[in-house]
């Protein structure tokens, strides 16, 4: 079936408190992409951030992320009232996030909704814990990381950074009640999360979420589950990711995640992927897995290193866990973020796994006209095409940055004239084209510069900051969308089942 749909992280959602929440500014935004006849909504990982406020760096691959809460749910559950966070100071930008400014005030307000939560205990809650055992080495986790002053886990007293069970028995009982309260935020976090997944379903669109490769150092999952990565005894890590020095970063790319134990993790049948995407596939309806070519090989640099320059390609599991993802969990709807560099045998990873890779039309336009991203090149359309994903320029941003001669090609290519009319022309492009799935960002439909960019890859301190002002998904807006793919017949599934059957 022919689609598209419109990236936006949860982050970047308007509204009154600092960042996007899962209240009624999302639920808005699933009636804009309603009417704008758009079949996906994709988002970014909904992790809790940690370090430099990746939602790619996470403290849990399974958590969500207790800034998306909604603060009026929680009031119309009689656990806040409205002054405990209309009065406090969220940040003067609305179309920015100040995460030290979130950080430093929303837990003081949502400890305020646990200690009512506590007088009205929930049956769900007990429920919920029982269904999702992850919550309590992430309460403990989150419990412990409190008292050890936000320290990260390789940081702390040897008892409990080695995971000894009686230094876990104690503080499980010394940090009771912190614990709980971890607990109830993800309680929250998943019953606000599925009420809305369910009125997008309804509403006739599908979520797709993104889970990265690989996960922080400083996570529950690395300090709880130390076998399956690549620690020496002391837990401390051997080598981490990243990727080489290429044109676009002399310096390489260090990410610093512990690489993985693939022959370990094949021992037990893959057993905590399995998990993983078992998770992912119930919390969305498509799973992005970011860095696919990781899984066929991967960068290894040594830990320590203060660069990429040095390290070594190392082969991946390839098919072995995509098989056995298939046997245990059936047909999943999975997108393989197959982007960098890209071998034959990555190529021939694709193709076995039967996942619709990826195109951008950032990546298209050079003068040689040769470039395997442009439509026309495109042998397959079992894919998803992109303008730009969360690591690009916006489309105003992109044109502002090629070369004269690019840019001359690049608008002969879209039959343009002028520069400005560029951006809406590559949407255009994107939605024509042979792919299954068209994708681009809302702040290219909005036509907004770089200021508006969600990421700069290899930099810190200004990323993953963009929000969507109020009022900007205008009912003009959803009109020229969806004449766009009409034009183009991407109409959601439902609406061609309408007029089949009226």
């Amino acid at each position: 079936m022919r689609a598209s749909g419109i990236l936006m992280h949860i982050s970047s959602l308007p509204n009154d408190y600092g960042i996007g929440k899962l209240g009624r500014e999302a639920y808005e935004f699933v009636d804009f992409l309603a009417s704008a006849k758009q079949s996906y909504w994709q988002i970014l990982p909904i992790s809790p951030t940690s370090y430099g406020d990746s939602p790619y760096q996470s403290f849990s691959i399974f958590a969500g992320n207790p800034y998306f809460i909604d603060f009026e749910a929680l009031e119309d559950e009689g656990l806040l009232k409205s002054r405990e966070y209309k009065k406090v100071s969220w940040g003067e930008k609305n179309d920015e996030v100040d995460y030290s400014l979130i950080y430093n005030n929303i837990f003081t307000v949502l400890k305020k909704a646990y200690r009512r939560f506590k007088q009205t205990p929930q049956a769900g809650f007990e429920a919920f814990v029982r269904r999702n055992g992850w919550v309590n080495d992430y309460g403990l986790f989150m419990a412990l990381k409190s008292a050890n002053g936000s320290k990260a886990w390789y940081q702390w007293e040897d008892g409990l950074r080695l995971c000894k069970s009686a230094s876990l028995k104690a503080a499980r009982e010394k940090y009771r009640d912190e614990i709980v309260f971890w607990q109830f935020l993800q309680y929250e976090y998943f019953k606000q999360w599925r009420k809305l997944k369910k009125y997008a379903n309804k509403k006739g669109i599908k979520i797709i979420g993104d889970i990265p490769i690989y996960v922080a150092l400083d996570s529950v999952e690395v300090w709880r589950s130390p076998k399956y990565f690549l620690l020496d005894r002391n837990k401390t890590p051997i080598d981490v990711a990243g990727c080489p020095p290429d044109y676009f970063s002399p310096l390489g790319q260090l990410w610093g995640n512990p690489l993985y134990r693939w022959d370990v993790m094949e021992s037990d049948g893959f057993k905590w992927w399995i998990k993983r995407i078992k998770f992912a596939s119930s919390i969305y309806d498509v799973v992005r897995i970011d860095h696919f070519r990781g899984f066929d090989s991967y960068y290894a640099i040594p830990y320590g290193n203060k660069d990429a320059t040095v390290g070594e390609w190392r082969k991946g599991v390839g098919m072995k866990l995509f098989k056995e993802v298939r046997k245990k969990l059936g047909k999943i709807s999975i997108i393989a973020e197959d982007l960098g560099f890209i071998t034959k045998s990555v190529e021939w990873l694709l193709r076995q796994s039967g996942y619709p890779g990826m195109k951008v039309l950032e990546f298209a336009f050079y003068k040689d006209g040769k470039s395997g991203y442009l439509p026309h090149n495109y042998a397959d359309k079992n894919s998803v095409v992109y303008t730009g994903t969360h690591d690009n320029e916006t489309l105003v941003g992109w044109v502002l940055s090629q070369t004269k001669e690019d840019i001359a090609f690049c608008k002969r290519y879209l039959g343009v004239k002028r520069n400005k009319d560029i951006p809406f022309a590559m949407i255009r492009l994107a939605w024509g084209s042979v792919s299954d799935t068209a994708i681009a960002q809302m702040q290219d439909f909005l036509e907004l510069g770089n200021n508006a960019r969600m990421n700069t890859p290899s930099t810190v301190g200004k990323n993953w900051r963009w929000r969507m002002l109020k009022g900007a998904c205008t009912k003009e807006l959803s009109q020229k969308i969806a004449q766009l793919t009409d034009t183009f017949d991407r109409n959601r599934q439902d609406d061609k089942e309408e007029k089949k059957n009226g």
